[in-house]
Order: structure tokens, then C-alpha cells, then sequence
């Protein structure tokens, strides 16, 4: 049997950083995002011999373990689907290894700002579910991808995504402390989604390299005080205000309430924006958009642009000279799934 899966991106909206330990913690967290029509692939199939098999195509990498052998690999860098493998095999098979062959990619690049990393290990951990039949639901698969991504390899970074890739759709998730984690579905109408789609270009900056420093600036402020926390409460309240706006389908409302958070944020840490992002700003600003924000941590990545529809065009056109390119994309409303052949 082999093993197909994918899961969505995700395209932060309202909150991003307030999802981030020991904020979510102390003061409790809160996100509005939504998925895309981008996806982390898994392809998982059971192979002859005695070993396992990693291969990340869209980085054109490979990894394996050879079974009964300290040490078998010949690329150490694909830490996530070695963990991935790691966890199950200790958590669900008593440790005993099983010979698989485990092939990945994502349709956008690591760095992106749309949670790339965390859909894939939700995606490589569904796969391993259909394959082994392991009793797992929708937060059981969010929690352990967390523990995984950013307690067993220690990568930096929040909850949202995790939970957004399996749930999918658009969601207000609530954090709090001792992992408490509550992911609210939103059901908004057809027409408001569509005036949403309409008012949405989504730019490609180039990859965010930033994204760890911003996190650990964003720590130290917490633990300091000072205006980088009251901005990241503002983070949160903007949460809040935004999820109101696009319930009642104020897209208007919503779009400026997306400047004052991506004000707000820029106030966590220097690194957020840089000359391009200013830059990039100034144009699209000056050719009609109403706000913009960058999607994930910061300094790179994704940026989500909202203007009037009938403007649209215009912004797009503006940013023909401009260093990166618009990605044409759809709001999704599933999460990770899988099936086999």
C-alpha cells in the first residue's frame, strides 16, 4: 500500500506572534488565519530491505538510516522527516523500525512566511497515520507536529501553524497556558470569501532569513516589557477586531484593521521590515492598495495585500518592476488528507 497526503498552507491574517511561547503562555494568544491552495506533498510507501528512506525533492536532498547501524546517513539535514519517523517509530511501534521510503515537497520554499515546515510535518505524520492505522485525531496530530518541530529540533516558532494545516479553512485559534489550544472554525458566507479572494494579491518578497531573530526579539520583549509588548497585545486585540470584520463581511473594516496590526507589529522588532518591504509598501500604496502585512514572522517571505477589487489590477501592475513575483492563489477550506493506492 502506498501512502498519498497533502496540507495546506497557511496565510497568517490577525494575531501572528501572539501564538508564541512565553507570550501565549502568560497572556494567552490569539490568530485569525485561513489556508491557500499551496501544499506540502508526502508520498510514504513501504520499501524491501533494510533501511529508511528520506527524499525532499523540492530542495533535492536525501537522507536514510540503515537499520542495525549507529550511524547511516548521508545528509543530515532533512532534521524534520528524521524526527517525524523518530516519533512514531517510539510512540507507536515499540521502537522497532520499519523500512519505508518517504518523499516530500512543498509548493512554496522554506522561509515563505506560510508555515511550509509545519505542513509538512502535519502531512508526513497523517501519512504515517493511514499506514500504521494509528488512533490520532485532529489535535492529538497538531500537538505532536509542535512537540516535534519545535521541542525535538528545537525550531523557533509559534502554534498557528500546525493546527491551522490540519484543521484548515478559515479559523480564530485561542492559546493559553499548559498547551491549551482551541481551534474555532469560522463559517463566513460564499459572497464574503469571494469579495475577500477579490480583494487579495499575494506578493512573493523572496525568503524571509530574519524570522529567528524576530522570534527571539520578540521573547526578550516579552520579558522585558516596555512598548514591544503593548504592541503584541495590540496583536492580539487586532485578533479580535479583524475576525469581527470578516464575520460580518466588512472587508473594508478589515483591511484597514490590517494596517494598524502590521503597524503594531513592526513595533515587536527591528527586523520585521527592511528597505524592500518599505519599499514595496510605498509602491503598492501609491498604486491604490489599502494595507498590506507580511505573512509569518517577517523580514521576507509572503505579503498579503488588500485593496479595492476594481484597483486590483493596478496594484498587480505596479509591481511588475519590483523584485519578486505574484502568486495567484484560493482560499481552501480543508485540511491535511490523505488516501492510497
Amino acid at each position: 500500500m502506498k501512502v498519498r497526503a497533502k496540507a495546506p498552507l497557511r496565510l497568517g491574517i490577525a494575531g501572528g506572534g501572539t501564538d508564541v511561547s512565553p507570550f501565549s503562555d502568560i497572556h494567552g494568544g490569539a490568530v485569525l488565519n485561513t489556508t491557500i491552495n499551496l501544499y506540502a506533498h508526502v508520498f510514504l510507501e513501504p520499501i524491501e530491505g533494510n533501511r529508511v528512506e528520506f527524499v525532499a525533492k523540492d530542495v533535492g536532498k536525501s537522507d536514510f538510516i540503515q537499520m542495525g547501524k549507529k550511524k547511516s546517513n548521508n545528509d543530515v539535514s532533512l532534521i524534520l522527516h528524521r524526527a517525524v519517523y523518530k516519533s512514531v517509530i517510539n510512540k507507536f511501534n515499540n521502537g522497532n523500525h520499519i523500512p519505508v521510503k518517504l518523499t516530500t515537497f512543498c509548493d512554496a520554499p522554506p522561509g515563505s512566511g506560510l508555515g511550509s515546515s509545519s505542513a509538512l510535518v502535519v502531512c508526513m505524520l497523517e501519512a504515517f497515520k493511514e499506514l500504521l492505522s494509528l488512533p490520532l485525531g485532529e489535535y492529538d496530530i497538531a500537538k505532536l507536529a509542535y512537540q516535534i518541530e519545535r521541542i525535538d529540533c528545537e525550531l523557533a516558532g509559534g502554534k498557528q501553524d500546525q493546527y491551522a494545516a490540519v484543521f484548515g479553512g478559515f479559523n480564530f485559534i485561542e492559546f493559553g497556558s499548559n498547551d491549551l489550544v482551541v481551534v474555532n472554525p469560522l463559517r463566513i458566507r460564499r459572497h464574503i470569501i469571494n469579495e475577500l479572494q477579490a480583494s487579495t494579491i499575494l506578493f512573493y518578497t523572496g525568503a524571509s532569513r530574519e524570522s529567528a531573530q524576530i522570534i527571539e526579539d520578540q521573547v526578550g520583549h516579552i520579558k522585558s516589557g516596555g512598548k514591544p509588548l503593548e504592541a503584541m497585545h495590540k496583536i492580539k486585540e487586532s485578533a479580535y477586531l479583524l475576525k469581527a470584520s470578516l464575520l460580518k463581511g466588512s472587508i473594508s473594516d478589515l483591511a484597514h484593521g490590517l494596517k494598524a496590526s502590521w503597524e503594531a507589529k513592526k513595533a515587536t522588532s527591528d527586523a520585521i521590515s527592511n528597505d524592500q518591504i518599505l519599499n514595496l509598501e510605498e509602491c503598492i500604496m501609491s498604486a491604490g492598495a489599502i494595507s498590506m502585512k507580511i505573512s509569518g514572522a517577517g523580514g521576507g517571505g509572503f505579503m498579503m495585500i488588500l485593496t479595492m477589487p476594481e484597483l486590483k489590477h493596478n496594484v498587480i501592475e505596479s509591481l511588475k518592476n519590483q523584485k519578486g513575483k505574484v502568486v495567484n492563489f484560493e482560499f481552501t477550506s480543508g485540511g491535511v488528507s490523505t488516501w492510497t493506492i
